[in-house]
């Protein structure tokens, strides 16, 4: 029988040999206003103190304001915001992580005008993205080989809501799909909607509009994530500053409560923008961008209410986008105007975020994506 002390060596042996075994990536999408600077930027991230490597970077897209990573992290699929009528499209590339360098694989037409989210089935055989501009949502086919081929379906909508300002007709903003992927849900900015959708991956035309939940009007809901016990879901509303909980099951959404992600004092403009859920489910976490920028941490109770732990200044300007990695250590926030990426370390138990005093700098971050590889 092993001794003790011989056993506490070869486990820490083993810990040193896996963490020399996977690399960790962070990507990171980009408003460079022009093809010919830096859009898509790869760091290589070290877990253990939360620091940013630079390894490649993509140029020849114009504002790639949202990416996402294929399961196995060979592509990338990006949506190009280019705020020109006519010009939305979405592409995928191929990330070689040997060679450290990206190749453009595919492009096509958005369906709509400003792309500024997509996201994948579970079968990784459909890629789902929503459109700002004249309010639409495509599906598009996804090829093994990392292409993506032309939409099958572009559902458009003409609906608006109070605020004659922002509202003058719909706005999606994000697409999510159910715990089941069985519906993909969709926060309409323009409509103060959260739209529903059937989803079948074996059929031609896999989406199908279903139904929707109306938000408070004037609220614009925006970005939307599910509780990891599937149970419950959460909508931030980027113009009234609030997120709102539902109760989740079977494709129905329950309102449970709503409160504010800001303080007492109030603003006659609030610009409130993403949301994300520590991956044991203790705590949510909403990025506030205008007067505040900063990150509001809130802990989730077993009935999936909301109770208000503090706020995080992002270090930064405007928080349009923030992620926890999967192992729950960091918190890493995009902060766009004023050209960062910043790392916080997350504490486990309390849901608190400390600067790791990583900060690299890059032109207009707005899209963030992590990925662990395997050597």
């Amino acid at each position: 029988m092993l001794k003790r002390s011989t056993l506490l060596l070869l486990l820490a042996l083993f810990a040193h040999l896996l963490a020399y075994s996977q690399d960790t990536y962070l990507f990171v999408g980009s408003y460079n206003a022009a093809k010919d600077k830096d859009g898509i930027y790869v760091y290589r991230m070290n877990m253990q103190t939360g620091q940013l490597t630079k390894v490649c970077t993509y140029s020849a897209i114009l504002n790639p304001s949202y990416l996402i990573l294929s399961r196995d992290g060979q592509y990338i699929y990006a949506c190009s915001e280019t705020r020109t009528a006519g010009m939305g499209s979405v592409s995928s590339y191929a990330f070689d992580r040997r060679q450290q360098k990206i190749s453009l694989l595919s492009k096509q037409d958005s369906g709509g005008e400003n792309p500024v989210y997509l996201t994948t089935d579970k079968s990784g055989e459909w890629l789902v993205n929503g459109n700002y501009t004249g309010g639409s949502i495509a599906v598009f086919p996804l090829k093994t080989d990392g292409t993506i081929a032309p939409a099958v379906k572009v559902i458009p909508f003409t609906d608006h809501s109070i605020d004659t300002g922002r509202q003058k007709t719909a706005h999606i903003h994000s697409t999510v799909f159910s715990p089941d992927d069985r519906y993909v849900f969709s926060p309409d900015l323009g409509a103060d909607k959260i739209r529903r959708y059937r989803f079948d991956a074996s059929a031609s035309q896999p989406l199908q509009p279903d139904s929707f939940v109306r938000a408070v009007p004037g609220s614009g809901p925006r970005h939307f994530t599910f509780h990891p016990n599937g149970k419950y879901a959460y909508c931030i509303e980027e113009m009234a500053g609030a997120v709102s909980a539902y109760r989740y099951a079977d494709g129905q959404l329950d309102s449970i409560q709503r409160l504010m992600t800001h303080g007492k004092e109030p603003y006659d403009f609030y610009n409130s923008a993403d949301i994300h859920i520590s991956p044991d489910g203790r705590f949510l976490y909403a990025s506030n961008r205008g007067d505040e920028n900063n990150i509001a941490i809130f802990r989730i109770g077993d009935d999936g209410r909301l109770t208000f732990v503090t706020y995080q200044s992002t270090l930064g300007e405007h928080p349009r986008n923030f992620l926890i990695d999967p192992s729950g250590k960091f918190l890493l926030v995009a902060n766009q105007i004023s050209g960062d990426v910043v790392v916080f370390r997350r504490n486990i138990q309390t849901g608190r975020l400390t600067y790791t005093g990583v900060k690299v700098k890059m032109t207009g971050p707005s899209s963030l994506q992590i990925k662990t590889y395997h050597n």
